[in-house]
């Protein structure tokens, strides 16, 4: 062993000590190359927000705060350790030109196009939530019409913004033919939206906050069905108590405990794809806001890890 392989390359040694990739997951600069199940990608872009900007730092904020994460070899109350069954890589963030909403657009489709190309499943950190419409794209091009598990306090179906506008995604990308309505259920609502037309199941806060959460994920499997899924995750759903550091928040939100209920016990759908989004790090307060974004993303890497290990039995 070289001697300096004790001081510099012990990556589970220190908490804090070179802690640059998401739970400390290998960086690799090509990851349609990579020997990987799980590609986590970074989108820095705020550009089509309507409201606080500032997410275009939330995953380098969300990377940082999963470090807190990374000590626990099988996280609770998950019953295996995640990285013996996955190979997760971070590719680091995607390159873009700077101020270039259409460059960004055209950029990330294809990269994510290649990836899952590739055979490998994409976890993106936002960023607004904007970048899940060229996300989608790409999984739709792969795996056709998708079922959409959409966790928001915004239905984000709102057909008045501009082509690039993180309220405008949900209205785009039925039209397209990403996304069925029909079988796509969205979660937290807690806005004004046009019912009339909307054609997406919604089960909004105040419903949310009253059912169990066996109650609701009994909705969402029914919902779904055996659809190919894609999770999407605003970290606005979370009610402000829980995630102040988003550029639109929204009193009345669902707490951080019902939000893990949910997500641990969405076994059995067949989740393709995944991001969390619109983590706004200079509205936030000791780091609480990446810190739930970064646990709901480990959190959504256990249950695809639990899907797969599933499958194989």
């Amino acid at each position: 062993m070289n001697k300096f392989d004790d001081l510099f390359n012990k990556p589970d040694y220190s908490l804090y000590s070179n802690s640059m990739s998401f739970v400390r997951r290998p960086m690799v600069q090509n990851p349609v190359e990579a020997d990987a199940d799980v590609v986590v990608l970074g989108v820095p872009f705020d550009m089509a927000t309507s409201g606080r900007s500032g997410a275009r730092m939330g995953p380098d904020a969300i990377r940082r705060a999963s470090v807190n994460l990374a000590w626990e070899s099988k996280k609770f109350p998950w019953n295996f350790n995640l990285f013996k069954h996955t190979n997760v890589v971070d590719a680091g963030d995607l390159v873009f030109d700077c101020g270039d909403a259409e460059d960004l657009t055209q950029r990330l489709e294809a990269a994510a196009s290649e990836i899952i190309a590739s055979g490998k499943t994409l976890l993106s950190l936002g960023g607004d939530h904007f970048i899940t419409l060229p996300l989608l794209r790409a999984h739709a091009k792969q795996h056709g019409e998708i079922a959409l598990i959409h966790f928001d306090a915004h239905t984000d179906t709102y057909s008045n913004g501009s082509r690039y506008d993180h309220g405008t995604m949900f209205y785009h990308a039925p039209k397209e033919g990403l996304i069925s309505r029909e079988h796509s259920v969205q979660i937290g609502i807690r806005t004004e939206y046009k019912q009339e037309g909307h054609g997406f199941n919604v089960i909004n806060a105040m419903e949310a906050n009253d059912l169990s959460a066996s109650e609701i994920v009994e909705k969402v499997k029914k919902i779904v069905g055996d659809k190919p899924v894609y999770l999407t995750f605003d970290i606005d759903c979370l009610d402000p108590a829980f995630a102040p550091g988003t550029g639109t928040p929204v009193c009345g939100g669902m707490t951080s405990d019902k939000i893990l209920k949910i997500l641990r016990s969405l076994q059995g759908i067949n989740l393709v794809g995944m991001d969390v989004v619109e983590v706004s790090p200079a509205y936030d307060q000791s780091d609480i806001t990446a810190l739930a974004g970064a646990t709901i993303a480990l959190d959504l890497l256990y249950l695809w890890t639990q899907q797969r290990l599933s499958n194989k039995v």
